[in-house]
């Protein structure tokens, strides 16, 4: 490891012992549940690039796996010990995206975002007909003795894992593999690369961390149901965030998610009848006016300071 980045993982680890420290201080209520749809979008945002950010796939199946791993916690939260309920949310996780991603990662293009988005639909209505069906009551409680100041750890902890391991990745034939698939899938078939190996590895682990962050989140709610567990919003959202930061970067889907969850709780609370439109709105505004992202266009002034 050279000087730098041993600099840069100090620093990290300086930055993460200090945000760890926020609930010691903080004592109201609403900054501390502010700060963790902050950490929980960032978590999401940083997943989602894990594996849309190099192979350029767009995926809306985001809340697939964050609504599955809530309703985990959900059905065990009462039965089993807390690290028991994560280790189910993440298994589930891990199987269903093993299914998805074998069956559906040799599609490419629009077809992948509209089986994404379709996943995320049909996964709802799977788990309403069951609970309609079935446990006969729609909604479930949550009764989880797990504080607020838990849920802003465990994410905290989360968070540090996803960019640690995006950060590693980027560093071996692994991330080599999967830039070149994103630049062009064709050319890494012909140079040796399994692309499909490599796609069901890192949307595997995509999903993984966006389950576990769900099953971390549910006790926040303590009542669900498939209509929040499984909001689409949670997947545009997501994807507005790492647009807007620079899904190939990472930190840049931190860039994007810090200030939208600010913007987007300005938004629900002052204009909760046109929320969606707005959100429609500053999706349309990110894309025309920042395609490459905040840090793609701190990338570009910086060249072009430094060619003057």
């Amino acid at each position: 490891m050279s000087r730098r980045d041993a600099m840069a993982w100090g620093a990290g680890a300086l930055a993460l012992a200090g945000l760890a420290t926020v609930p010691q201080w903080m004592h109201n209520d609403y900054y501390l549940s502010l700060l963790i749809s902050v950490l929980m979008y960032s978590v999401l945002a940083s997943a989602w690039a894990l594996f849309s950010g190099p192979t350029r796939y767009v995926s809306l199946a985001t809340v697939a796996f964050f609504g599955v791993g809530a309703y985990t916690t959900a059905v065990f939260g009462e039965a089993l010990p807390w690290a028991a309920v994560l280790l189910i949310a993440l298994g589930v996780g891990v199987a269903m995206a093993l299914v998805v991603g074998l069956a559906t990662l040799r599609l490419s293009g629009v077809y992948f975002v509209i089986f994404s988005f379709g996943l995320a639909e049909l996964v709802k209505q799977l788990v309403t007909w069951y609970e309609v069906n079935i446990t006969k009551d729609l909604g479930r409680y949550v009764f989880v003795d797990i504080t607020a100041q838990d849920i802003y750890w465990q994410l905290l902890v989360l968070l540090a894992l996803v960019l640690g391991l995006r950060a590693w990745i980027a560093r071996t034939r692994l991330g080599l593999a999967l830039r070149v698939i994103g630049e062009d899938e064709t050319v890494a078939v012909h140079v040796g690369i399994n692309t499909t190996r490599v796609k069901v590895l890192l949307f595997t682990l995509s999903a993984a961390f966006m389950t576990v962050a769900g099953a971390i989140m549910a006790p926040r709610w303590t009542y669900l149901d498939p209509t929040i567990a499984f909001a689409p919003a949670i997947s545009f959202q997501t994807l507005i965030m790492a647009l807007l930061g620079g899904a190939g970067t990472l930190f840049g889907p931190l860039l994007g998610a810090v200030p939208l969850v600010l913007l987007f709780e300005f938004l629900s609370a002052n204009f909760p009848n046109h929320f969606a439109i707005l959100v429609g709105l500053v999706f349309m505004v990110i894309v025309y006016a920042v395609p490459h992202g905040i840090s793609g266009w701190l990338r570009r002034r910086k060249h072009n300071g430094g060619g003057k």
